[in-house]
């Protein structure tokens, strides 16, 4: 997948993203709207009702304490004896003692007389103890009118009860009243979430899909690189055979024996060469965490490292240079498989060498750390730019480097370094400086 079609993918995105959130917009701010006028016509109704409801309970109060004033023989003035405290508490004054029973069948009476058909809680109020001494409440149905909220004798007034306090005065309370606005209000903001529940989900979808878009084009980038890398690597042994084995051909067996035994060595050593290099990508494509198989023994690292120098001073180090090594861990046995391990230790040097334009200086230092052994090489190379260390470990994954193809290899090495020190539950880690050289550390625990 090229460059202009992801950049068409993301703004395909982009775009159903940006659409949804205009469509999503448009539908809440015309719920909203509906809401908003919904409980504009609903402030208007409750308002109306709240005024007829005022009024009603007015006069059904003050026809209950005339009737109770007319049995009392009292001619006392009634005017202001009931006061509306709140929306829905109401508060009626009397002079004289109250019988329960009598209260509760006026109030039933009047308020159904009046149209008040909501449930009620009435209390007889004791001005000496300051404490209800008496209430219950009432509830409205259809089908039973008013009736007792409970069944129960607590909840029935007898009209057999014997009252000897004075009430002073009496309460009513509407429980139902100021209760018709919250449904709305509670909802009025559920479109908002509902928007960002979805728009947050597709957003997570959206940035899912490009990030995993992104990844198949690195790993487009790397099989292609690791196909024209591989391309190279085997076209230089193949082209030395062929042309070898064609000077092989023309020569004349008994005039140029030497030659000929210098074109079949020549042979040999690239198609052993070419072996190595087919082996080594079969190899490292089949290893798996699950997969590998290590035989572990006890290994000197210092002796290991020793070995390791010698070899690649007298066999590799074509541009001169030298390996400089600084052994200071007190405790360098380690169970580990000695193959493999030597194969980590071969590729970090190896890439050291290759990788530096100048003449190779390699430090090798050695330290105990947190219960373990650690091992870092540092070089003076070439360095690798921030932006590509996070790769660096992938299989297959070479530092770009335009068409030009002066180091060999195919991507292989440091994924297998990577693989084998995690196998054997160390770490490794990498610090680099472009241009001044780069630094590979790598834990072993003791126990691992």
């Amino acid at each position: 997948m090229n460059r202009r079609t992801i950049n068409a993918v993301i703004l395909l995105g982009v775009l159903s993203v940006l659409s949804i959130l205009v469509v999503q917009v448009g539908w809440i701010r015309r719920t909203t709207s509906i809401q908003e006028k919904t409980i504009a016509i609903q402030e208007r109704e409750d308002s109306l009702n709240l005024i007829h409801f005022t009024e009603q309970t007015h006069i059904a109060l003050r026809n209950v304490l005339e009737a109770i004033s007319t049995v009392k023989a009292d001619s006392s003035d009634l005017y202001g004896a009931v006061r509306q405290v709140e929306t829905n508490y109401f508060v009626v004054d009397i002079n004289e003692e109250l019988n329960p029973y009598q209260l509760e069948t006026w109030l039933k009476r009047e308020f159904y007389n009046q149209n008040v058909h909501h449930s009620f809680q009435y209390g007889i109020y004791d001005c000496f103890t300051d404490s209800i001494v008496f209430g219950n409440l009432i509830s409205y149905t259809e089908d039973s009118h008013f009736e007792p909220a409970s069944d129960t004798m607590m909840g029935i007034t007898s009209p057999d009860i014997n009252w000897t306090k004075d009430g002073h005065y009496f309460t009513v309370y509407f429980p139902e009243i100021g209760e018709s606005l919250d449904v709305i209000d509670s909802n009025i903001n559920y479109p908002y979430v509902y928007l960002t529940v979805i728009v947050g989900l597709v957003l997570i979808f959206f940035g899912f899909a490009v990030i995993v878009i992104l990844k198949q084009k690195r790993l487009s980038e790397v099989k292609t690189d690791f196909i024209n890398n591989m391309t190279h690597e085997l076209k230089t042994p193949i082209s030395t055979i062929g042309l070898s084995a064609e000077m092989i051909i023309r020569s004349n067996p008994e005039t140029d024996p030497e030659k000929i035994q210098k074109y079949a060595g020549l042979i040999f050593k690239e198609n052993k060469r070419l072996e190595k290099q087919v082996e080594r990508v079969l190899n490292v494509a089949k290893l798996d965490k699950d997969e590998i198989s290590l035989k572990k023994e006890k290994l000197d690292m210092h002796e290991l490292l020793d070995e390791v120098r010698d070899n690649f001073e007298f066999n590799q180090m074509e541009k001169g240079g030298k390996i400089t090594l600084n052994l200071e861990a007190s405790q360098h046995e380690l169970l580990v498989d000695p193959v493999h391990i030597s194969n980590v230790a071969y590729n970090l040097i190896d890439n050291a060498i290759k990788y530096c334009e100048q003449s190779p200086d390699i430090r090798i230092n050695t330290r105990n750390e947190k219960r373990g052994f650690v091992l870092e090489v540092q070089d003076n190379g070439i360095g690798i730019r921030r932006d590509q260390l996070k790769f660096i470990f992938d299989k297959f994954y070479r530092v770009p480097t335009g068409n030009l193809h002066d180091v060999k290899g195919f991507g292989l090495g440091l994924y297998y370094v990577k693989l084998i020190i995690e196998a054997h539950g160390g770490s490794v880690t990498v610090k680099s400086v472009p241009g001044k050289g780069t630094s590979f550390t790598v834990y072993l625990p003791f126990s691992n």
